[in-house]
């Protein structure tokens, strides 16, 4: 492990202790005074990130670069998000549950901070706040290692949240951020056996498949979603074009957009040509850039688009690209979603209960809607302020991952003398 990383580590693993210690007030008024600092040094963190943006124009997306770019309306938010924090119960010290055996023994299952938490994200600074505060209210400390793309915007965010803890008489090392962004540095939080509790991968399909194949710390697969929506045949058409059309279009670079749509092929014939005229036509004549919509052969014969390849059904596009495909039934739709989901976020669009009821028992994913938009996957709309990430896996930790999925819990056990015959 290198030097560097190490010492981030090991002074990240001295102030868990004293990070675990503080109370709930404590937590709550550095979390206050932390996210003021976000909009103090707001013009310091916004010439960060066009420093960033000046770098990385010309080498990622369009979609990509708005995951990267920061204005002033999302530094609020990014303060907001930690302030929203204040609100929420303190999982610290909650008893979950309470026994008292019939020899006087009392057994109380409590939470408490895990400890140090790693996350290697890409690209997105506002990732940087909301795991740092999440952690801190959860009673960790945290080890933060971005991508090299929005090192600066993040350098620029731990500064103001590490001015904040100061300002409270708490050590900065509660918040880590790793400056060395080789694949040797990720390397080594993957195998920092005893130094971090936790590690979460947040980015994209590759990222998270080499944290889950190499790491020997404990970590949770968080995130790519190849999310899906079904029309099914009794859907109001009109609901299920808008809802659509914020799945894919309200910011496609997000795990929480739509992929794949799934069309009965009742209906197919009168859908798709008002899904064209909404995700292509109207925003072309609008100026937006327009959905590239990739058909399978029976989606082709009613609307124009591009042929499907077999990939097109397993990428998470992140951007204004849609695969569309034509099923016979509900059965089928469920089955397309079973073999091709990475058990992130799928929907039905349907007036019938019976088939809602069946889709949500059929589909085995983290978040399953109906007649909802897939964009509310998300720690904020689920009402646990920001999130960690979106955890697509069944262990520990499903679904947005908020303050609870960051601690763990241990047996206190009280009496007076007892002992076992």
């Amino acid at each position: 492990m290198s030097s560097s990383t190490l010492e981030l580590c090991k002074l990240a693993r001295t102030a868990a202790a004293e990070v675990a210690a503080l109370t709930t007030q404590q937590k709550n008024d550095a979390l206050a005074t932390m996210a003021d600092m976000l909009e103090v040094r707001m013009a310091d963190i916004l010439d960060a990130n066009q420093e960033d943006l000046d770098a990385a124009s010309g080498s990622i997306s369009d979609v990509m670069m708005d995951r990267l770019r920061l204005t002033p309306e999302r530094v609020i938010g990014m303060a907001d998000g930690i302030r929203a924090l204040i609100d929420l119960p303190d999982p610290v010290g909650a008893v979950e549950r309470e026994v008292i055996r019939p020899n006087g023994i009392k057994i109380d299952k409590v939470r408490f901070p895990l400890g140090v938490i790693a996350i290697i994200y890409e690209s997105r600074p506002n990732v940087t706040s909301a795991a740092a505060a999440l952690c801190f209210k959860s009673g960790n400390a945290c080890v933060l290692r971005g991508g090299t793309e929005s090192y600066r915007s993040s350098a620029a965010v731990v500064s103001a949240l590490k001015e904040g803890l100061a300002k409270c008489g708490i050590t900065g090392d509660a918040v880590e951020l790793v400056s060395d962004l080789t694949h040797d540095s990720a390397n080594e939080l993957m195998t920092a056996v005893g130094l971090v509790d936790l590690l979460i991968p947040r980015g994209g399909a590759g990222l998270i498949n080499r944290v889950v194949s190499s790491a020997k710390v404990p970590c949770i697969q968080t995130g790519s979603g190849i999310c899906h929506i079904y029309v099914d045949a009794t859907a109001d058409l009109y609901k299920a074009v808008n809802i659509i059309n914020n799945a894919k279009t309200q910011r496609p670079s997000v795990c929480n957009a739509e992929e794949v749509c799934l069309v009965h092929e009742s209906v197919a014939a009168e859908f798709l040509p008002m899904l064209k005229a909404r995700l292509v036509d109207k925003r072309e004549a609008e100026g937006l850039q327009p959905v590239e919509l990739r058909l399978c052969p029976r989606a082709a014969e009613f609307i124009s688009g591009t042929p499907a390849g077999p990939e097109d059904f397993d990428t998470e596009f992140l951007d204004y690209i849609l695969a569309v495909k034509v099923v016979p039934d509900l059965a089928a739709a469920i089955e397309h979603i079973q073999q091709h989901s990475t058990g992130h976020s799928e929907a039905i669009i349907t007036e019938t209960e019976r088939s809602a009821n069946k889709f949500v028992q059929g589909i085995d994913s983290a978040a399953v809607y109906v007649n909802v938009s897939t964009r509310f996957t998300d720690g904020g709309e689920f009402g646990l302020g920001c999130e960690m990430g979106i955890s697509t896996q069944k262990l520990h930790a499903r679904g947005p991952m908020g303050l609870q999925e960051l601690t763990t819990y241990k047996y206190v056990i009280r009496g007076d003398g007892q002992i076992r015959e």
